[in-house]
């Protein structure tokens, strides 16, 4: 899958099997994902995993909320759209999880995010460029913690 936005990588020294599980407990993102303030999963699919899910996410300029549909399309991850709506034009991201011969992982995170409200596109992908690298941050030590 190859879109536009920001793409960003981190070496987590921890299972690829475990940092997938802790990225795919939507419901924690607020104890570690910065900005996270709600998690509500909305749907499941039929192995249990979120279909549906709904965020409120701190958004600097302000509180925004959305909704996103999750896809299990990857053999090493997964990946994510959002419904549009009030907050959110689109978004669209994914996570893939590859192992590193010393049995840890290389998270890969790519991001692009269109929100409905004007934003100059330099700010648009410094704000993508920060939510990805605090998101990669709070899972490399969630998943750490974890191991």
């Amino acid at each position: 899958m190859t879109m536009e936005g920001t793409v960003q990588r981190i070496e987590v020294s921890a299972p690829p099997q475990l940092v997938y599980e802790v990225a795919l407990d939507l419901e924690a993102y607020p104890q570690w994902a910065t900005g996270v303030k709600r998690v509500d999963i909305l749907e499941e699919d039929q192995d249990g995993r979120p279909h549906r899910a709904s965020f409120v996410a701190d958004a600097m300029i302000k509180e925004i909320s959305y909704t996103l549909q999750y896809a299990y399309d990857l053999d090493n991850g997964f990946s994510w759209s959002a419904e549009p709506g009030d907050d959110i034009t689109a978004m669209d991201g994914r996570y893939e999880f590859n192992e590193l011969e010393d049995g840890g992982t290389e998270v890969l995170y790519a991001l692009r995010v269109d929100p409905t409200f004007s934003i100059p596109g330099f700010l648009k992908r410094q704000a993508e460029k920060q939510i990805v690298a605090s998101a990669l941050r709070g899972l490399k030590k969630q998943a750490e913690s974890a191991a």
